[in-house]
């Protein structure tokens, strides 16, 4: 699995941002179920974050049904989801997208009737077969 990215300024918490990128990862198919994830001390290490927020997204991640901690054996990705968990899935994934875009633009001053046009605009834009660029 390709290593996560955590945004420490855009005050999404960690432990979040870690829970919404695995499940991004299982959605667009880049870990399965049956793969192993890296232990929490592994992954508190690789994103040099404190243990307990590994360990809390990973408890989210195990209530939620997506992951399976085995003591001893390690930390797997369980059966993929129903399509109707898929869908609350990407739903959640679509808001916490849209919740750290708002996050900012509020962090950076925007009004909300600005932010509002500005999507209007790309989303008729993205409409008529315009994707917006990087």
């Amino acid at each position: 699995m390709e290593k996560l990215q955590i945004n420490f300024r855009s005050g999404v918490p960690i432990y979040v941002q870690i829970v919404e990128q695995i499940q991004e990862k299982l959605l667009a198919g880049e870990i399965k179920a049956g793969d192993q994830l890296p232990t929490v001390r592994q992954m508190a290490q690789q994103l040099n974050v404190n243990f307990n927020t590994v360990a809390r997204a990973y408890r989210l991640l195990d209530e939620g049904g997506l992951i399976s901690t085995q003591q001893g054996r390690g930390t797997y990705i369980m059966e993929i989801p129903s399509q109707d968990h898929k869908l609350s899935l990407r739903n959640e994934v679509l808001q916490g997208m849209t919740r750290r875009y708002l996050m900012e633009a509020d962090r950076l001053g925007f009004d909300p009737d600005r932010v509002q046009e500005l999507v209007k605009q790309m989303l008729d834009d993205w409409r008529e077969g315009l994707l917006p660029d990087e």
